[in-house]
């Protein structure tokens, strides 16, 4: 896919503040971002990271063509001498990142961009609206699959995708997230996926009879061999002439790798128990039943408990958009920002609403599993600090700080989880294939407890800080109150 230049990708006081750092003397100050999200989308006990590729693609791409200067100058707020900077403007700053396909919990940093403050004000717009997105859609995707217990799951809501690049993001999010296929044949073909798909009910339509139809399309495609059912009537129709297509294969000696029936209409929980004992009957015991129909985590979850015989799952709407839960939250914060002897100084954002008084300085984030190899909780830290497996670990709830953890050698496994990308400018991460990702997906999902991935009311994992960065926030939080900026 050629790359776009997505600079103008961005929210206009981006640039009016870019313009104002130019004037004054923080212009090449550099500072630290931080990307994070404050609540579990869908009110899932986790998220899916995603999108990183992209944001990536965004950086290395970032500069302002003479088209986009003379855009800025027409919109009469920009001064010559600051358009005439932009005109050799590039990103020279660094940036750590979670994976792609790893599993995140709220308000740690999922992206941390240390760059001049221009640099790292004008990406702000474009990180969110690219991370935010595809993590929302793996995030969803990853609890449709949860449902469907090991069953196939399709992603084909290219139609309802709110427009192309939703369509082919939102797909490629959908097979990090644990989809076997997509139908979108573009996604396909840009991130080496598998495309699925067999046939709609206007290709039944189109014949005289179901049974034609049938016979054609198993003429065609005797391989994979999914026949669509439910045009007339499922049962009294649709089942029984596919079986005669199926009987008729194998008498000419053909065994399709692929074969069985979908419906996209009508109880499917009844409909599916009644065709796999017409098809069982038949002696077609391995045939495929699908399911379409406005499928969402919740419904194929709850057909599985009604023992439904499906065994592959077609969702679009619900999951291409997200539909219960169609933003996914992150913002970015200023951390810190670095004095004349080098260091950062952190910063911290105040909110009458405690969950959004951010967490300052620069930081990165150990991973902390339990002895069964599962996520017992995140521990965000400082930069400088350092954690071993071999040293007991106190873990205490930000929040309410008296609720202790305490880990001896032994009952523990540490991992850094943040990887450097930018090196002041430089990308130095080549990302896997999607399909890698998916199974890093799979096996970092592998880390929860079931608990933690249960659709209703699931176990959160906790993230905790450091000691020292916990003092941190705290003695910034009281030098603000001294300076009577105290919220209630």
């Amino acid at each position: 896919m050629d790359r776009q230049n997505l600079t103008l990708l961005t929210d206009l006081y981006e640039l009016t503040m870019m313009q104002g750092y130019y004037k004054n003397e923080n212009a090449n100050q550099t500072v630290i971002f931080d990307m994070f999200y404050r609540t579990n989308p869908l009110e899932s006990g986790y998220a899916i990271m995603a999108g990183l590729e992209q944001m990536i693609d965004y950086i290395k791409n970032l500069k302002f063509e003479k088209e986009d200067i003379d855009y800025l100058r027409s919109l009469g707020i920009f001064q010559e001498d600051f358009l005439n900077y932009l005109k050799d403007f590039r990103f020279t700053g660094s940036i750590w990142s979670i994976p792609e396909g790893e599993v995140i919990f709220p308000r740690e940093p999922i992206v941390k961009v240390i760059a001049p403050i221009m640099q790292a004000q004008l990406v702000e717009t474009a990180i969110l609206n690219i991370i935010n997105h595809q993590s929302l859609i793996a995030t969803k995707t990853s609890r449709v699959c949860f449902a469907a217990k090991g069953d196939g799951v399709m992603e084909f809501g290219l139609r309802r995708a709110q427009g192309p690049d939703a369509g082919i993001y939102g797909a490629r999010a959908a097979m990090i997230g644990g989809c076997i296929g997509t139908s979108n044949v573009l996604c396909g073909q840009l991130f080496d996926v598998p495309v699925k798909g067999t046939n709609a009910h206007s290709w039944v339509m189109s014949f005289p009879d179901e049974l034609t139809a049938f016979r054609k399309y198993a003429e065609i495609y005797p391989d994979a061999c999914l026949l669509i059912a439910d045009t007339y009537d499922s049962l009294k129709s649709g089942v029984p002439n596919a079986i005669k297509v199926f009987q008729e294969l194998k008498e000419r000696g053909i065994h399709p790798k692929q074969y069985g029936v979908r419906f996209d209409s009508g109880d499917l929980a009844y409909i599916s128990k009644k065709a796999r004992k017409m098809l069982d009957e038949a002696g077609f015991t391995d045939a495929v039943i699908s399911a379409s129909n406005d499928l969402d985590e919740f419904l194929i979850d709850s057909l599985k408990a009604q023992g439904a015989t499906i065994t592959s799952w077609g969702v679009g709407t619900n999951l291409i958009t997200s539909k219960d839960w169609p933003a996914f939250g992150g913002v970015y914060k200023l951390a810190a920002i670095r004095a004349k002897d080098g260091s950062f100084i952190p910063k911290i954002k105040l909110s009458e609403n405690s969950e959004k008084v951010t967490n300052p300085g620069n930081k990165k984030i150990y991973r902390v599993y339990d002895e069964e190899g599962k996520v017992k909780a995140d521990l965000i830290c400082l930069e400088e600090e350092t954690f071993s497996e071999k040293e007991d670990l106190l873990l205490f709830d930000p929040h309410e700080p008296w609720k202790k953890t305490h880990l001896s050698p032994g009952e523990f496994t540490l991992r850094e989880i943040m990887i450097k990308v930018f090196d002041e400018g430089k990308c130095v991460y080549e990302s896997p294939s999607v399909m890698e990702m998916r199974e890093f997906c799979k096996k970092e999902l592998d880390t929860l407890w079931d608990e933690t991935r249960r659709l209703v009311n699931p176990h959160n994992v906790y993230v905790d800080l450091s000691k020292k960065l916990y003092d941190t926030k705290i003695n910034l939080l009281n030098e603000m109150s001294v300076e009577g900026k105290t919220f209630n």
